[in-house]
C-alpha cells in the first residue's frame, strides 16, 4: 500500500479518537454541571422542606402554648381573699328613691360594673319606679344614674353613670351552663346596706323557675346555699376564678331574712338580655300562649299514659301561637276517688327534639335557645298518637 495513503489513514483515524475522545469528556462535563444542578435542586427543596417543618413545629408549639393557657386561666381557681380582692372594685351599691308613700320611701342594692362606657347591672325590682337612682363605687364616690332598660320577665335591670373611668372595673362574664351541683360560689353585695359584703356557698340546683310580678315565671334560674338578704339584689354571683355565673336576685322566707335557699338570674341570661337592653331598652321575649300542668303519677293513671313525662295542654289562648298552630286543650273534666283531672288536651313530649320532662324545660329552651319570630316544632301526643305541630313564636304580651 501507499505510504502517503496509510499516513492519511492514520490521521483519519488520530482525528477520528480525538473527536470520539472529545464528545465523551465533553458530555462527562456536561453530566457533571447537571448532577452538580440537580443536587442544588435536592439541596434547595431539601432547605425549604426543612423551614417548613420548623415553621410548622414553632406554629403547632405556639397553639398549644396557647390552648394550655386557657386550660390554665380557666381551671385556676382562687382563694376566696383573691375572688374579693379581683372582684370588689367592680361591685357597686344602688340606692333609689321613689315617691315617698306611707311604706315606700327608697331602698338599697347592689350591681356590677359591665363595661367601660359605664352600664352597671343589677335587678329590674331594685330600680322599678326609681325617680332617682344613686350608684356608689368603693372609693365613696357616688353619681346619679340613668336608667337605659329594665326586663321584669327576667329581673334584669341596666343602669347608666358618667364616672370616672378609673372606677370602671367591669367584671367577667362567665358560663352559668357549665356550673354543677355541689360547685362553690361565692356573691357580693350590700347585705341590709352593710357595703362590700361577701358570702359563700355552692350551688344547691340548677333550672328553677322564680315567680315574678310580671305575671310570667323566670326560668333556668340558680338555687344557692349562699347567704342572700335584703340589699344583696343585683350583685354578682361568682365561681371559683372570680367569674360572674349569676345575679343575686331573691330568697325564699317566711321572714324576709335567708334561710339558705337563694335564688340568682344565671350568666347566660345575661349574655343574651343585656346588650338588647343596652340598644333597645327592652326586650321582647317569645311566647307559645299555654297553660296546663306537669304529669304526674295519678295523672298518667288517669290518662293511660306509660309514664308521667309530659306537659298537659289544658288552655290555648286565643290568636296566641298555640292557637294559629293548632294546639288542642283539654275539653273535659273526669273525677276520680274525688278528684278532678283535665283530659283530652295535648301532652307535649319534646321541644325542637328535646325531652320535656315538665314545663321548665319548654320555658329553659325558649329563654336560651329562641327568639321572636322563630318556628318550634312540638311533638305532642293527641288521642293516643304522636303528631309534630309547628308553632311560629310571638312576642309575649304585657300581661
Amino acid at each position: 500500500m501507499d505510504k502517503s495513503g496509510i499516513f492519511v489513514g492514520a490521521t483519519v483515524g488520530s482525528i477520528t479518537v480525538l473527536v470520539i475522545f472529545s464528545a465523551l469528556f465533553i458530555m462527562s462535563a456536561e453530566s457533571d454541571e447537571t448532577a452538580i444542578q440537580m443536587q442544588d435542586e435536592i439541596n434547595e427543596i431539601k432547605t425549604q422542606m426543612q423551614d417548613e417543618i420548623n415553621e410548622n413545629k414553632t406554629q403547632m408549639q405556639d397553639e398549644i402554648n396557647e390552648i394550655n393557657n386557657i386550660i390554665l386561666t380557666k381551671s385556676k381557681t382562687l382563694s376566696l381573699i383573691e375572688i374579693f380582692e379581683k372582684s370588689e372594685p367592680g361591685v357597686v351599691r344602688v340606692n333609689i328613691q321613689r315617691n315617698q308613700t306611707e311604706n315606700e320611701t327608697g331602698g338599697v342594692g347592689s350591681g356590677f360594673v359591665f363595661d367601660k362606657q359605664g352600664h352597671i347591672i343589677t335587678n329590674a325590682h331594685v330600680v322599678k319606679d326609681a325617680t332617682k337612682t344613686i350608684v356608689t363605687f368603693l372609693d365613696g364616690r357616688s353619681y346619679n344614674a340613668e336608667i337605659v332598660g329594665v326586663d321584669e320577665y327576667t329581673d334584669i335591670g341596666v343602669i347608666k353613670v358618667n364616672a370616672d373611668l378609673k372606677l370602671l372595673n367591669p367584671l367577667s362574664l362567665g358560663d352559668s351552663s357549665n356550673l354543677q351541683v355541689g360547685e362553690p360560689i361565692t356573691a357580693i353585695g350590700n347585705p341590709f346596706g352593710l357595703s362590700g359584703s361577701m358570702t359563700s356557698g355552692i350551688i344547691s340546683q340548677m333550672g328553677r323557675l322564680l315567680p315574678s310580678d310580671s305575671g310570667f315565671q323566670i326560668p333556668d334560674v340558680i338555687q344557692t346555699d349562699a347567704a342572700i338578704n335584703p340589699g344583696n339584689s343585683g350583685g354578682p354571683l361568682l365561681n371559683m376564678r372570680g367569674e360572674i355565673v349569676g345575679i343575686n336576685t331573691a330568697i325564699q322566707s317566711t321572714t324576709g331574712e335567708f334561710t339558705g335557699v337563694g335564688f340568682a338570674i344565671p350568666s347566660q341570661t345575661v349574655a343574651k338580655i343585656v346588650p338588647t337592653l343596652i340598644s333597645d331598652g327592652e326586650y321582647k321575649h317569645p311566647w307559645i300562649g299555654i297553660s296546663g300542668t306537669d304529669i304526674d303519677l295519678e295523672m298518667a293513671d288517669v290518662m293511660g299514659l306509660e309514664n308521667t313525662l309530659g306537659f298537659l295542654i289544658i288552655t290555648v289562648i286565643e290568636d296566641s301561637p298555640a292557637s294559629d298552630g293548632g294546639l288542642i286543650g283539654s275539653n273535659k273534666m273526669i273525677e276520680v276517688e274525688g278528684r278532678e283531672y283535665s283530659v283530652g288536651g295535648d301532652v307535649i313530649m319534646s321541644v325542637d327534639g328535646i325531652d320535656v320532662r315538665k314545663i321548665s324545660d319548654i320555658l329553659i329552651h325558649l329563654q336560651r335557645g329562641k327568639a321572636v319570630g322563630d318556628e318550634m316544632v312540638l311533638e305532642v301526643l293527641r288521642d293516643g298518637r304522636t303528631t309534630n305541630v309547628t308553632i311560629l313564636l310571638q312576642e309575649r304580651p304585657n300581661q
